[in-house]
């Protein structure tokens, strides 16, 4: 098979590593979510999605209608949890596709209760708690700012009660996000998990038994095993990269899953003082040898990685100069020798006795792995292959 220009190869054995790895830490009694929004982090929804359910995950998260749908419509029968706010313009497909839906309030629940009523249907619902991420969920009584004399607010408990007795409505699951679980101080996401289940045993007290109840993302999953509850939700760790660099990775041992790699294009001997891409933001200060590559920020390579980032040709690591372009990068190859068009260059991943990782591409850019991945944009294709066969099969997009 002819390789593509610029790929990105994802190896379905990681994958399957990696649900081992967090199934060997989760408790007992706790099932795992696969978190496959955003194209999987990048690493392309369908093909995880199937490997992470082979692999023993039990059910899988998305953050739009679209996604579940895609998933639905490639095969995958297992449940399906929406992150996300569902437009009353597509509220129908949840029944339609047999999906379950996060609710943040009781407002979002009586539509969704009332298009169930009148359409005579039942939909599966999940009670979002903000607990202090500050984004979107119920807000427990203490919580909240308080009422007004003249208006007294109806407590967060009874909201849920009425909620779980709206028509149509299937109350399945509840939980709530942690906004600082990857932090060596775990304080805070102790205190957002006590906060929880002191909002369950609320609910409990008054008679409200909820099914699913889960907390734990990836960081929780490895560092906090009293939040893994009924469920767990496995986001970033499933394509094997560590939520921060204050996790434990002693915990837990993982595989990166996906490694982005081009071919050199074009060669070019240049002399000294020799200006490079837009701007002439980088004169060369020796004559070198500069090499084309065929990717650029059109494909998620970020432009903040102009004369910063460097890519591996024939095990050495050859920097970036000049500008990354739309569509080209240029490398500085003349300490590399023999070097010749068609040569690979890895973005990230490993040639020979050197890596890239998406860490050290994130650090450069001052921001975190999961945007690494997840922007790499759909004209790049992604190749699936296991590891232990080398058996490659190309998936187009």
């Amino acid at each position: 098979m002819n390789k593509p220009l610029v790929r990105a190869e994802i190896d379905l054995d990681a994958i399957s590593h990696n649900i081992g790895e967090l199934l060997r830490i989760t408790s007992s009694g706790a099932s795992l979510m696969a978190v496959v929004k955003a194209d999987a982090y990048g690493h392309g929804m369908i093909e995880v999605a199937k490997q992470a359910l082979k692999s023993g995950a039990k059910a899988l998260g998305v953050a739009r209608i679209d996604e579940a749908v895609k998933l639905r419509e490639a095969g995958i029968g297992e449940k399906i949890l929406i992150f996300g706010y569902p437009p009353a313009s597509e509220a129908e497909r949840l029944f339609e596709f047999d999906l379950s839906q996060t609710v943040y309030s009781y407002n979002t629940a009586k539509s969704l209760s009332k298009l169930a009523f009148l359409c005579g249907k039942s939909i599966r619902i999940h009670l979002k708690v903000d607990t202090g991420m500050g984004r979107v969920g119920l807000l427990p009584d203490f919580l909240r700012p308080s009422a007004s004399s003249e208006k007294p607010e109806i407590s967060a408990a009874l909201k849920v009660l009425s909620l779980s007795k709206l028509p149509g409505l299937e109350l399945e699951g509840i939980f709530t996000h942690f906004a600082a679980a990857d932090r060596l101080d775990r304080s805070y996401a102790d205190r957002q998990f006590e906060i929880f289940m002191d909002f369950i045993d609320q609910l409990r007290a008054s008679g409200l038994e909820i099914p699913v109840k889960h907390a734990a993302n990836s960081a929780a999953i490895i560092q906090m095993p009293k939040t893994h509850l009924d469920m767990v939700r496995a986001g970033i760790t499933i394509y094997g990269l560590y939520p921060s660099d204050e996790i434990d990775k002693s915990r837990i041992a993982l595989k990166p899953a996906m490694e982005l790699k081009t071919r050199v294009i074009h060669l070019k001997a240049v002399p000294a003082g020799f200006n490079v891409s837009y701007g002439m933001t980088y004169k060369t200060g020796k004559p070198t040898i500069i090499a084309t590559v065929p990717v650029g920020y059109a494909d998620g390579y970020n432009r903040g990685l102009s004369s910063k980032g460097c890519m591996l040709v024939r095990g050495r690591k050859a920097p970036v100069i000049g500008r990354v372009c739309m569509d080209m990068t240029m490398l500085d190859v003349g300490h590399i020798p023999e070097i010749e068009v068609g040569d690979e260059a890895v973005i990230f991943g490993k040639q020979e006795n050197l890596s890239i990782s998406a860490d050290e591409i994130a650090s450069a850019l001052n921001t975190i792995n999961y945007e690494i991945v997840s922007a790499i944009t759909d004209r790049i294709p992604r190749i699936y292959y296991n590891s232990a066969h080398r058996n490659k099969k190309s998936v187009n997009r």
